[in-house]
């Protein structure tokens, strides 16, 4: 499964990268992440930095491990959930300026492997467009965000 969004925001992409890059805040801009936290030592955004996001959708409540892929300022901010010790799926925010002095932000989503309870509980069919919905509303709010309207 893939999915990905565009927006373009009226900030400059350091400006971005710093909102998104802080995994601390990741609840303000996410419908279904609403707390991520830094573990084993990580105290920010680097390659290989590992956090713990804690997830909500309805009723269900769950937690992921997630790495770091890449946190190149101003450029890219990219990350994989795991599922035990297999890449589940990849998150990836990429910045590139415009000439009017904004950027033009994309998030992605790829999925590389599904536990079987994930399949049960989150089909496909009806996830994908959970997904969508979720990277509208989240670029939706990082654009308020950043340009000061939220």
């Amino acid at each position: 499964m893939q999915a990905e969004g565009k927006i373009h925001v009226n900030a400059a992409p350091e400006k971005i990268w710093a909102m998104i890059s802080d995994v601390t805040r990741m609840g303000e801009w996410s419908p279904e992440t609403h707390k991520a936290e830094w573990v084993e030592g990580a105290t920010g955004p680097v390659e290989g930095a590992r956090f713990k996001g804690s997830n909500k959708k309805g009723l269900m409540r769950w937690s992921t491990k997630v790495r770091v892929l890449a946190a190149e300022p101003g450029k890219e901010f990219s990350f994989v959930t795991m599922a035990g010790q297999k890449d589940q799926t990849r998150w990836s925010y990429k910045l590139e300026a415009t000439a009017d002095g904004g950027t033009d932000l994309t998030e992605s989503c790829e999925t590389f492997y599904t536990p079987a309870i994930g399949k049960i509980l989150f089909p496909d069919k009806r996830r994908g467009p959970q997904i969508d919905a979720g990277i509208r509303t989240t670029l939706e709010r990082l654009k308020a965000a950043a340009e000061g309207s939220a």
